[in-house]
């Protein structure tokens, strides 16, 4: 691999972004695509968002016989907890076999405990005080489910700023509403307050917090699996 490839490889791989390494296998050449990039101006649009989306690498063969090697490397998806809650307890187990790593932030020390989250990274933290560490990015879902305000609204904020993939928030359609109210008087146009997926999960008819948390992580999946197609 070219020196220089190799190293803007590296340096979009340390900063969490997406690249897929692309290689002519027969005469050898090479090149990067970020996701980034203008994906609609490069003849291998429709492979290159596939293999954005599914994550996989793969041989493609272009219109005039040319056989291409996809070599994709995206980040490991994240999902960032704010609440140490029955959902999130629920939720750490399932979102670990799905091959997610989970941060679970609660300031609230009588929840935020190793016994009750044993395998998971945990943040017995105000979440203002964490936001550096934690490091939202595009391969990051934010679940705030603490029901409280003051603990879920900078997170909210941040991750919407940030471009998460995904970011829920618990709560009734009513206590949406004092949400976006809240949120509108930070700075955030209704456009971006309308990414938050609220009520969280998909609508299953869950009622218990580990059907919830099922619910949660399959919305997860979804907004990861399946990104808005860019418009033609």
């Amino acid at each position: 691999m070219q020196a220089d490839l190799l190293a803007a490889l590296n340096e979009e791989r340390r900063a969490r972004r997406a690249v897929i390494r692309i290689v002519d296998l027969d005469s050898g050449a090479e090149r990067l695509v970020r996701e980034a990039d203008d994906l609609g101006r490069d003849p291998l649009e429709v492979d290159l968002a596939a293999r954005f989306r599914s994550g996989k690498s793969g041989t493609v063969e272009t219109e005039d016989g040319a056989r291409l090697f996809l070599n994709v490397h995206v980040p490991p998806p994240r999902i960032v907890a704010i609440g140490a809650v029955h959902i999130t307890q629920a939720l750490a187990p399932m979102a670990a076999i799905a091959g997610f790593d989970l941060v679970v932030v609660d300031p609230r020390t009588a929840f935020a405990t190793p016994e009750r989250f044993p395998d998971a990274r945990l943040l017995a933290e105000w979440p203002d005080t964490v936001m550096e560490e934690l490091a939202f990015d595009a391969y990051t879902a934010l679940v705030a489910v603490t029901h409280d305000p003051k603990i879920d609204d900078t997170p909210l904020i941040a991750a919407l700023n940030k471009g998460c993939f995904y970011v829920g928030a618990l709560g009734s359609r009513k206590t949406h509403a004092k949400r976006v109210e809240r949120l509108t008087e930070a700075g955030l146009d209704e456009e971006t307050i309308a990414r938050i997926k609220a009520p969280i999960g998909l609508d299953i008819g869950a009622a218990s917090p580990a059907e919830i948390a099922v619910s949660i992580l399959a919305q997860i999946i979804e907004s990861l699996r399946r990104k808005p197609e860019a418009p033609a």
